[in-house]
């Protein structure tokens, strides 16, 4: 059985809608990357697993439970975290209160868990008492992933990772991102640097306008002929 099953879904926002039909499966500790164009819906797909847009048909379940419009926090409860692309930290608060803000669902401080994310990004154990918003742009990222490991979810929905990290810190987030899916976390990612997500995922997606154009594992649509020249550069 899958961890993450999307069926025939259809979402946007409102009355727009962007998504028309689109399948979609995580299983058990893989890690799954969805490119395409601009445009192509990438990010609304994502925001709809995690309950963030309009919910018009289909289905979504997450580990044998159907969540098809649940809100995010419900969505958490179920075991499941998010990274979105832009503002992804709380910039006034330090590195500790974001992390304290990822188990608000806890009633207690979960000390081990934050002890966990330190381990796994060691330089915010340094930056701890420091304001994220003072942070590089990789430090906030790892910021970012670390606030949604804290509840340690059994599938992490990461949004456009590498957008804007310098060119040397891109490969540094990948092999990041390769440690949480080595460690038993699956990985859903959108991502805009399509070669080299498709390189070390399991699994990928291309979505056109909204709807499924290709599935196959990574390496194959890197291989693929069509899908280098349409989406790829060649």
């Amino acid at each position: 059985m899958s961890l993450l099953e999307v069926a025939s879904l259809d979402a946007g926002y409102g009355e727009l809608q962007i998504l028309s039909d689109v399948d979609l499966h995580v299983d058990e500790a893989e890690y799954v990357t969805i490119v395409g164009p601009n445009g192509a819906g990438k990010s609304t797909m994502m925001k709809s697993v995690f309950g963030l847009t309009t919910y018009m048909g289909g289905r979504i379940e997450y580990g044998g439970t159907e969540i098809s419009g649940y809100d995010p926090e419900q969505i958490i409860r179920e075991g499941m975290g998010y990274v979105p692309q832009n503002d992804n930290v709380f910039a006034p608060l330090s590195v500790e209160e974001n992390l304290e803000m990822g188990a608000y669902i806890r009633d207690s401080r979960p000390q081990e868990a934050f002890d966990r994310v330190y381990d796994r990004f060691p330089i915010l154990r340094e930056r701890s008492e420091q304001r994220a918003g003072d942070l590089s742009g990789g430090e906030q990222q790892m910021l970012a992933m670390g606030r949604a490991l804290v509840l340690d979810p059994d599938l992490l929905l990461l949004d456009e990772p590498s957008a804007g990290l310098a060119p040397d810190l891109v490969d540094e987030m990948f092999d990041r991102i390769d440690r949480i899916t080595e460690s038993g976390t699956a990985v859903l990612m959108v991502e805009q640097n399509a070669k080299e997500a498709l390189r070390r995922c399991d699994r990928g997606y291309v979505l056109v306008n909204g709807e499924n154009r290709y599935m196959d594992s990574g390496d194959a649509l890197l291989n693929d002929e069509q899908v280098r020249q349409d989406f790829l550069g060649g």
